[in-house]
């Protein structure tokens, strides 16, 4: 390992490998910015470049960057406009937006930058330490077991449902999971659900959606409530994270660095159920006062998904690099890069171009501290967008919405339904229906019917549920997940019954 690091140091602190770490970091934090333009765009363009410059080394070091730094950019869109073009930034929103409407912004968006900081670099350790074995164990999991790891992750929605709004959360979760089967089918490939228009045979496009339910209302919310633009939200102050702070957030950030990290190992999870499973655990894990907080500002429920969703992204270059299996989308566009510039990853490959496997992991270590360091000077600047008076944040607000729908999907009739979605979303808030479990069930709902229908042809039925303790295990776990917050808050109630009967 240690002449490995070597190697690894060498290659990445050449003076072109830095100007490409350097160059991928900063386009990756600008492209994650914007509202629609996430790390699988950018990647794809950047690829011909990438190619172009012949270097394995090199090309992989800056197709990282880009896709590290779009990830740790993807906050700042959520923080300040509540509009996650990213899906691994979707949680950040949650508790970010809502800080930022305090005017904490500049608070918030340093918690991420640390958060993100501090996730990546954990992560590239754990990389650097446990890659070698944990390929063997991603191999462990097959179709059932992601099938159970997806319901987990949607068994998170008790986490986003404030009290006594666990039905409705559940209601949303299936109305996701619902508008996740429109398109082509996971059995056969023929339409389903698309009402004859062809333009929803590939279902609808997450960022239309992820639009309508956060960014679009927050639009309509401005104009049905003039009383809110008159407010102040533009002043920028408290910067700087306290020492309480920093010992609320300290654990958070080391628990959901390692968990992130693991999730990420997983081939099909990914930064995104990485986030949103890190807010869920660190919501349960919180006191009762701490976690009547989440979702109105919360440092814990910020810090979380952000740690958990960059440690994630490192993670997952373990089954690319050590198995040759994509992990996600974007790791998928980076295995075409490898096998266009003639690198073959799989088991051998840090025996055979070890510079490639350690130069990358040793191009994370400095790619983080590049960000870090681009990032917090510039923090007081990026929240001076809230500055901008609110009557002139509408039609931003609108500009990005639509250009991040039209973009994902190169295509009019996504604006049409985003504009249908959005009206939806705004009465759906109007009725305190919370938003996010709709879109973590249309997140996962794809990936947990592929991987049920793999399962279910494998094993003739639903026998894989019993035949695989670990698919078990994992299914027992999401019911508690599930049960556990109704408990806690029957046990509270009889508890203040029996104090009030004391008295």
């Amino acid at each position: 390992m240690l002449e490995g690091l070597l190697i690894g140091l060498q290659t990445a602190l050449s003076l072109q490998n830095l100007l490409l770490v350097i160059g991928g970091c900063l386009i990756g934090t600008f492209i994650g910015m914007l509202p629609g333009l996430g790390p699988m765009s950018i990647i794809s363009i950047m690829i011909p470049v990438a190619i172009s410059m012949g270097d394995p080394s090199g090309a992989l070091i800056l197709l990282a960057g880009v896709y590290y730094g779009a990830i740790f950019g993807g906050s700042t869109s959520s923080i300040l406009l509540n509009a996650p073009g990213v899906a691994g930034t979707v949680a950040s929103a949650f508790d970010g937006y809502p800080m930022a409407q305090q005017g904490k912004a500049g608070k918030a968006l340093t918690i991420a930058a640390v958060s993100s900081f501090a996730g990546g670099t954990i992560g590239a350790v754990l990389l650097m330490i446990f890659a070698p074995a944990l390929s063997s164990v991603a191999l462990l999991f097959h179709s059932a077991e992601y099938f159970a790891l997806m319901v987990v992750g949607l068994s998170a929605i008790a986490a986003f449902a404030g009290s006594g709004q666990v039905a409705k959360a559940m209601m949303m979760t299936v109305l996701g999971l619902i508008l996740a089967t429109v398109g082509e089918g996971a059995l056969f490939n023929l339409p389903r659900f698309t009402m004859g228009i062809m333009d929803l045979q590939s279902g609808f496009g997450f960022i239309t959606l992820a639009m309508a339910m956060f960014a679009l209302p927050e639009a309509i919310f401005l104009v049905l409530k003039p009383k809110v633009i008159e407010g102040d939200g533009g002043e920028i102050k408290d910067l700087r994270i306290t020492k309480d702070e920093a010992k609320s957030i300290a654990p958070v950030i080391g628990r959901q660095s390692i968990q992130g990290f693991f999730i990420g190992v997983l081939p099909g999870a990914g930064a995104t159920i990485a986030s949103f499973l890190g807010y869920a655990v660190e919501r349960n894990l919180s006191t009762k006062e701490e976690q009547e907080e989440f979702g109105k500002g919360s440092i814990k429920g910020l810090a979380a998904p952000e740690t958990a969703n960059n440690a994630a992204c490192t993670g997952s270059f373990v089954p690319l690099l050590t198995l040759g299996i994509p992990g996600s989308g974007t790791t998928a566009i980076l295995l075409g890069a490898l096998i266009a510039l003639n690198v073959t990853p799989g088991p051998r490959l840090m025996i055979d171009q070890p510079q490639v496997f350690w130069a990358v992991i040793m191009s994370m270590f400095i790619g983080n501290l590049i960000l870090l360091i681009l990032n917090l000077p510039l923090i007081p600047y990026i929240a001076k967008v809230l500055s901008v008076p609110r009557n002139y944040l509408i039609p931003f607000i609108l500009f990005f919405t639509l250009m991040g729908a039209y973009i994902g999907q190169n295509n009019a009739t996504e604006l049409l339904m985003l504009v249908g979605f959005g009206v939806c979303a705004t009465a759906l808030r109007f009725a305190n229906y919370p938003l996010a479990p709709l879109l973590i069930g249309f997140i996962l709902g794809g990936m947990l019917e592929d991987n049920f229908a793999r399962s279910m042809q494998l094993y003739d039925g639903v026998a894989f549920i019993w035949e695989r303790p670990m698919t078990l295990g994992l299914l027992v776990l999401a019911v508690i997940l599930v049960i556990l917050p109704s408990f806690r808050a029957r046990r509270a109630k009889l508890k203040r019954k029996g104090v009030a009967d004391g008295d």
